[in-house]
């Protein structure tokens, strides 16, 4: 299992999601310990970029980079959250 480490970037853009929205990250983070590949997440490279991106839901988007054995989370938010990176 990957190590996780989150940013404060991050976790300032959990806290300012919904109660829900932090339950369906959450869940989704352990999908992404679990399985990166887990088809509910979606996980995709982000063109011309280090980052990879996944799904917590339809809107919710977790971005991350990954090494062998770490996954760094990197931002989470609404789709448009790739514009703050």
């Amino acid at each position: 299992m990957p190590i996780i480490i989150r940013t404060k970037p991050f976790d300032t853009d959990f806290l300012l999601l919904t109660q829900k929205e932090q339950k369906q990250v959450l869940k989704a983070l352990r999908f992404l310990a679990d399985n990166p590949r887990h088809p509910s997440l979606q996980t995709h490279k982000i063109e011309d970029t280090p980052f990879i991106e996944a799904y917590a839901n339809m809107d919710i988007r977790i971005i991350f980079e990954r090494t062998s054995d770490t996954i760094i989370l990197r931002a989470v938010g609404h789709h448009d959250v790739l514009k703050g990176l």
